[in-house]
């Protein structure tokens, strides 16, 4: 498993208990195991999936979040694999393609960069059926860890550009859990020397911020206050906040940031307070405009709730949209894996074969 294609090494090292590739989504012998982020780091609890339409169910359950899903998403198409082992060639691939389908679609507004995933898959199954392999299921195990190691380089990459803009005793605003990106910028930030202090706001319904974020820089040893969500502003006023950063769930061709909703609330007291907002990640190629987004709109049940407690009458009215939009006026800078760009001048980002996939 050390033996990792192009990067020979393992790209979590020394990253977080929770970044680590087999405590995100993991296949082996006809299981996905999927660590619950719902409750994490309260209860530590992986969910046993045993068929592909389990993962798709567990993605669209919000079982694991952030770039979560798409490890989960290759790790479901090794498992529907097997579920469809030593069936011909031609119904392996039909079967594979339900499942691709069912996986993508999961949850709406990644399903384009989630297509990609499955896809990429059923390519990999496709040439081991012509290779006269009955079961691929490992194939794509091995394709599924590839695109993961890659991605994880991919955002290492990125992650020296924004440690670049920290200062060198600063402190730093989040916003929900950006993944890979909380752990690489925290990994560089340590090797340039820097001294920073993090901030996250709580992320309600789900508290990514509190629970994972908050997590993952205490375990590499990284200062850390958690704030609710009603408090970007004061803090940013009262603390001295140096720089606000974000990862993006679609990053889109004309600049448009879609991302948890409040990143654009805080994107807009950043902007009031003088405070730069770096956005990390790819411009989107199947999203060239801001129209092509559709938001999620989750059960409203959970804004009336606090992690499973009432927290209002559970007679009165609520609204969830998962997603918010921030536009590219209040973005300071596109951070990606070949350098920094201007969100009005994303059609300079340079696709390669690294990062076409995901």
């Amino acid at each position: 498993m050390r033996e990792m294609g192009k990067y020979m090494e393992r790209q979590d090292k020394e990253l977080a208990w929770m970044l680590q590739f087999e405590n995100i989504a993991w296949y082996e012998d006809g299981i996905v195991r999927i660590l619950d982020r719902r409750i994490y780091p309260i209860e530590v609890r992986f969910c046993e999936c045993r068929t592909y339409k389990e993962v798709a169910g567990a993605i669209a359950d919000m079982v694991t979040q952030s770039a979560g899903p798409y490890v989960a998403a290759a790790m479901g198409m090794a498992l529907a694999a097997y579920e469809c082992r030593g069936q011909g060639a031609a119904e392996q691939l039909q079967f594979l393609t339900e499942a691709a389908a069912a996986i993508a679609h999961a949850r709406p507004t990644t399903s384009k960069r989630m297509q990609s995933i499955t896809s990429s898959c059923i390519d990999i199954a496709q040439k081991a059926l012509e290779e006269g392999k009955s079961d691929v299921s490992q194939n794509i195990k091995k394709h599924a860890i590839e695109m993961n190691n890659m991605r994880y380089h991919r955002i290492g990459m990125a992650a020296k550009y924004l440690a670049d803009k920290f200062p060198d005793k600063g402190n730093i605003m989040t916003q929900c859990f950006a993944e890979t990106m909380v752990g690489q910028m925290l990994k560089e930030a340590r090797k340039q020397n820097k001294d920073i202090k993090i901030f996250c706001p709580e992320t309600r319904p789900y508290f990514q911020g509190s629970r994972l974020t908050a997590s993952v820089a205490y375990d590499m040893g990284f200062d850390v206050t958690v704030i609710t969500d009603n408090m970007p502003a004061a803090v940013m006023k009262n603390e001295g906040i140096d720089i606000f950063t974000s990862a993006a769930d679609v990053i889109c061709g004309d600049g448009h940031v879609v991302n948890k909703v409040g990143t654009y609330q805080i994107a807009i007291a950043a902007k009031a307070h003088e405070i730069p907002y770096y956005v990390t990640g790819a411009p989107d190629k199947g999203h060239p405009h801001v129209d092509t987004v559709k938001i999620e709109m989750r059960s409203p049940e959970f804004v009336l709730q606090a992690m499973g407690t009432p927290t209002a009458n559970q007679k009165v009215k609520a609204y969830y949209p998962a997603f918010d939009i921030t536009p590219p006026e209040l973005v300071t800078g596109v951070i990606t894996d070949t350098g920094i760009l201007s969100p009005f001048e994303l059609d300079k980002y340079l696709v390669t074969e690294e990062n076409f996939l995901v």
